[in-house]
């Protein structure tokens, strides 16, 4: 059953001021032409108020300053950081996760695992052996946990994730259905020097092709994740070869974000959707990542960078940079050699006038030499 929390309530959740009749209960939060007399608008702008009229909300939270009472309301919230309300907002409505506490008679415990008082496991899981799982733990269905890792108390885990052997997670993880973490990282060696060695070395050049096998590099190091560490559906995170790969307190990966074997990430990072980062990368703290963004092997991103969308590091980053394009370069370094491209059809036109000129000034300067010769 979906639970109501009175509008005073709420602005206590929020830590924002309230007005109007605070004992309203509110079961949903909606926009504000949608929502119904049970439900709590948003209108956190003046440039939604005019969906206000359009919907039947009695309560709604509303910029600082608003004229709740003229808007037809019967009770208001009132925030200055919109979307750091929504935060508050959306974790008291969110119902969660349903999993009976418990382990399902479905589920299968390898020898030796140990599930603490609280915790909750859904149907048709699989638990290896030593596996450790920790209080007030929730763990959805078909989800698998490879031998020797440890879950964290807190913990919520979607149905259909895959952790693998030897992973160390932390409290308050959650990670979404799809993600593999802890499988083996793409590692692979020829007996000779191979070509992709050899072009590094050289940028370019071969001096010969020849056929090459290549040879497994086994992933023997694990994962590491720390508090408070959220992972995106179909995220994937490889294991370290001999040491883990690690992420830090407090790092939010997006769906379909991919960390090869080896790689450190700091505390609090951002890596966005479709982000890939090569083996043996170190990131540090706060460092953010726009969607698709790519990073090279074996290099390291300074504390605090940001990289827009799309961004491919191909070279050590210092920190506090801002990067963007193909290869990252700054910010305002890039934008402005894409406004110098944009005028370049401009530029062309007006070098051609140029020749165009220059060739008439000639003709008419070799014929006054001309004429001057025959006189």
């Amino acid at each position: 059953m979906q639970p109501s929390f009175t509008t005073a309530e709420i602005a206590e959740a929020l830590g924002a001021e309230a007005e109007g009749d605070l004992s309203l209960r509110i079961a949903r939060a909606a926009e504000p032409a949608q929502a119904g007399a049970d439900d709590l608008a948003l209108a956190m702008d003046a440039k939604y108020a005019g969906g206000l009229s359009a919907g039947a909300a009695r309560a709604a939270v509303l910029w600082q300053g608003a004229d709740w009472k003229a808007l037809g309301l019967k009770a208001a919230i009132f925030v200055a950081r919109p979307r750091l309300a929504m935060s508050a907002l959306t974790a008291l409505l969110d119902p969660g996760l349903e999993i009976a506490v418990g382990i399902h008679p479905t589920v299968v415990l390898g020898e030796g695992a140990s599930i603490a008082d609280g915790a909750a496991i859904g149907p048709y899981t699989v638990i290896g052996g030593g596996v450790s799982i920790g209080p007030a733990a929730r763990i959805g269905a078909h989800v698998t946990i490879g031998e020797g890792s440890a879950i964290g108390t807190q913990t919520l885990i979607h149905p259909g994730v895959r952790i693998g052997r030897n992973v160390r997670i932390g409290d308050r993880f959650v990670c979404q259905s799809g993600a593999v973490i802890g499988g083996d990282g793409f590692s692979y060696v020829t007996p000779e020097k191979s070509g992709v060695e050899e072009v590094r070395e050289t940028l370019g050049q071969r001096a010969e092709i020849r056929a090459q096998k290549w040879r497994r590099i086994h992933s023997l190091g694990g994962v590491e994740i720390g508090d408070d560490v959220e992972i995106g559906a179909n995220a994937t995170i490889d294991s370290g070869t001999i040491r883990a790969t690690v992420i830090g307190n407090g790092t939010k990966l997006d769906n379909l974000v991919h960390l090869g074997h080896n790689v450190v990430v700091g505390e609090d990072c951002l890596l966005c959707g479709q982000t890939g980062i090569a083996g043996s990368v170190k990131i540090g703290d706060r460092v953010i990542l726009g969607g698709q963004c790519g990073v090279v092997d074996n290099i390291f991103i300074g504390d605090d960078v940001i990289a827009g969308g799309g961004t491919k590091i191909l070279s050590n980053a210092p920190a506090g940079r801002v990067l963007l394009g193909y290869p990252a370069i700054k910010m305002e370094t890039h934008v402005q050699a894409w406004k110098n491209i944009r005028r370049l059809g401009r530029l062309f036109d007006q070098v051609a006038e140029l020749r165009e000129a220059v060739t008439r000034l000639g003709q008419t300067g070799r014929k006054d030499v001309e004429d001057d010769g025959e006189r």
